[in-house]
């Protein structure tokens, strides 16, 4: 029998998935990932968001992504906490409007991008940050994290609103940093970077932190795994992204087994174990009896 997996984080609504959405998701199902976490990056995107996990019967998230917060207005939170509002309202029947809403996000600080790491740009991160942090804190709603260079920062703004908990997605950092996040109710998500050797700090991590603090995730379709990465020169020479070497959730249960392999169990306690870990800080996806 194939074993089920959750993608704890896929964007199947970016472009790159626009021709074959269907195909891409039959295939993940076909290998066993039986469902997929989608976390929003813009306002804009939420309605069409909303109706896609509709469609295919698919936990999402709504936030702001620290990338998009140049182009973001304050006006973007009312309309999300009316999202909100709307997706946990009670129909008729005493049930959840909207139960695939499973957590706020992506939200967090980038101090990657040259841009971003500007005073005014930071302030407005920051600003965005905090400001989604309390509204998860209000409707309770987990969080999923995007963490790049901004851990510490990212720690102190959990401190001052305690959230409920959640996902650090594409985690990078510190030993520390990883088990003040667990303190918090955190989980660390692992997906394709983990799967590179040169990656020595991350797959320590991986091997070495504590089973219950560990879910996998894809980030489809970017951080491709090792096997369909394509060097700069490739890319100079036309190799880019295709439908044939994007990263998509189908390729979860390979990332699996090297984290499988990394932590020495087998392939099996590895996707029971991340599941349970996934239901239990993203404790909605109850909602999806055939996770």
């Amino acid at each position: 029998m194939t074993v089920k997996w959750i993608d704890s984080h896929c964007h199947l609504d970016a472009p790159e998935f626009e021709l074959d959405r269907y195909e891409v998701l039959a295939r993940a199902q076909s290998v066993g990932v039986g469902l997929c976490v989608m976390p929003s990056v813009q306002a804009k995107d939420f309605a069409a968001l909303q109706n896609m996990a509709l469609h295919f019967d698919q936990a999402y998230a709504l936030g702001i992504h620290p990338l998009y917060v140049p182009q973001a207005l304050e006006q973007d939170l009312v309309l999300l906490e009316d999202s909100i509002q709307a997706a946990q309202a009670l129909n008729s029947s005493g049930k959840l409007n909207d139960p695939r809403l499973v957590a706020l996000g992506e939200i967090g600080l980038d101090f990657f991008v040259p841009l971003l790491c500007e005073p005014e740009m930071r302030d407005k991160q920051e600003f965005f940050y905090h400001a989604q942090l309390k509204l998860a804190k209000k409707y309770q709603l987990p969080v999923i994290l995007h963490v790049r260079k901004s851990a510490d920062e990212l720690l102190r703004g959990l401190r001052r609103v305690r959230v409920q908990g959640g996902i650090a997605h594409a985690f990078n950092g510190s030993f520390q940093q990883a088990q003040s996040l667990i303190e918090l109710g955190f989980a660390l998500g692992f997906g394709g970077a983990m799967t590179f050797d040169r990656a020595l700090q991350l797959r320590r991590l991986a091997a070495e932190l504590p089973a219950s603090s560990i879910v996998l995730e894809t980030d489809a379709p970017d951080i491709p795994p090792h096997w369909l990465y394509k060097t700069q020169t490739q890319r100079q020479c036309g190799e880019g992204l295709t439908a044939q070497n994007r990263n998509e959730p189908s390729e979860l249960p390979q990332m699996g087994a090297a984290l499988a392999q990394l932590r020495g169990i087998s392939l099996a306690a590895l996707a029971e174990l991340t599941v349970i870990n996934t239901k239990r800080v993203l404790p909605k996806l109850q909602f999806f009896k055939s996770a």
